[in-house]
């Protein structure tokens, strides 16, 4: 959980009247300790009033759907009347049209109906740690010429988009953890709940370094969100996202991308790769290898590119180990990088069992490997473990 200091007002815009005692039974925890003040409108035209009225709502709320001004609306008069404030947009469940006109329109972030309000905890909690980042970086705009503090800004938008929960089901185990090194290099990974107990997991690296990289690392997270929503296939997925990062890449930016589905019903891991680092399986007996490559340029370089899929499947006790390069390109002081086979290693004596403990072997390991010796890019790694 991320420390927010609150209270942050929300501003809740829809026409449905079941909405309001929903969210203020549900969030009541968050109310009563005084992070939360939720305000409520029954369409565009009261939100804007109420913008107008009140210049201290940090976040609007907003379903797409609504009489008099719905929020697609809503969502181009926002900048005008309330330009420090963020807006979620509440979407149907698969509706890729209005989510990529919500995020032309200036939409961070999304949910889907019927609302999920863990996900939802979630989202707000992820808005309002950007919008936090966001303000120190108007604050310090006089300051930005050092390098330093435009990484530091880079950093804490980076963080603002990385999960804090993971699932907890039977049967598997999820997480996910980055270390930064001196300088911010674009890793993130996502965990995305998908219909019929299926999630979708991925681990990224973005070309350059700071702010930048920073703002196109979470236009990437957000078009695989709505990508992974809307369509099945790992491939479909990431031809979608590298489309739409193409289409509005002025900065000729790329990343790198692994996506994934996991079914816990058959223990089946379907995946397509963008370029990335080709994941680690370690079996129960200690064994490891390397997944079957599946070929794939990293994202927003060429348009129209087709991603092969393969699909491998999970026995009990198997561990995926999704990583990027700050793992194995990890070097010491004798220039030897830390590379795969050391990574399989680490576990032949004894196989993950607990998915946080053995991201932190992974992580002090590599650190252990190369001592005091500058890195340069984020560690990032991202464990799905199927129980026995």
């Amino acid at each position: 959980m991320v420390n927010l200091s609150g209270p942050y007002r929300i501003l809740v815009v829809d026409d449905e009247p079941d909405l309001e005692p929903l969210v203020l039974q549900r969030m009541r925890r968050s109310i009563r300790s005084g992070l939360y003040q939720f305000i409520f409108a029954r369409n565009g035209v009261e939100a804007l009033e109420k913008l107008y009225q009140d210049d201290n709502i940090d976040m609007v709320l907003s379903d797409i759907n609504m009489p008099q001004m719905d929020g697609l609306a809503l969502l181009e008069h926002i900048p005008d009347v309330a330009p420090d404030t963020r807006a979620v947009i509440i979407s149907a469940y698969g509706d890729m049209k209005n989510i990529r006109a919500a995020m032309n329109r200036g939409a961070f972030d999304f949910v889907t109906k019927p609302v999920d309000f863990d996900d939802l905890r979630v989202t707000i909690e992820r808005t309002l740690v950007h919008l936090e980042a966001w303000r120190e970086a108007a604050s310090s705009r006089d300051r930005l010429v050092a390098l330093e503090n435009e990484l530091d800004i880079a950093s804490k938008m980076q963080r603002a988009i990385l999960p804090t929960a993971f699932p907890h089901q039977p049967g598997y185990q999820v997480f996910g953890n980055t270390a930064p090194a001196r300088e911010v290099g674009g890793d993130f990974f996502d965990v995305v709940r998908l219909e019929n107990g299926r999630i979708g997991l991925t681990v990224a690296d973005v070309s350059d370094k700071g702010v930048p990289a920073a703002l196109f690392m979470m236009s990437s997270r957000t078009l695989l969100k709505g990508a992974a929503i809307a369509l099945d296939n790992p491939g479909d997925v990431l031809r979608e996202v590298n489309s739409l990062l193409y289409a509005d890449n002025d900065a000729m930016m790329f990343v790198t991308q692994l996506y994934a589905v996991y079914d816990p019903a058959s223990g089946e891991l379907t995946y397509a790769n963008g370029g990335h680092n080709p994941p680690v399986i370690i079996h129960a007996d200690g064994s490891s290898a390397m997944l079957p490559g599946s070929n794939g340029i990293a994202l927003g370089v060429l348009p129209d590119v087709k991603y092969e899929q393969k699909t491998v499947t999970c026995a009990p006790g198997d561990t995926v180990i999704f990583y990027t390069d700050g793992v194995t390109e990890a070097v010491n002081n004798q220039n030897e990088e830390f590379g795969v086979p050391r990574l399989c290693n680490i576990f032949a004596d004894g196989p993950p069992q607990d998915c946080a403990l053995a991201t932190q072997t992974i992580f002090d390991a590599v650190a252990a490997f190369a001592g005091d010796v500058p890195q340069f890019d984020d560690i990032t790694c991202l464990l799905l473990r199927r129980d026995e």
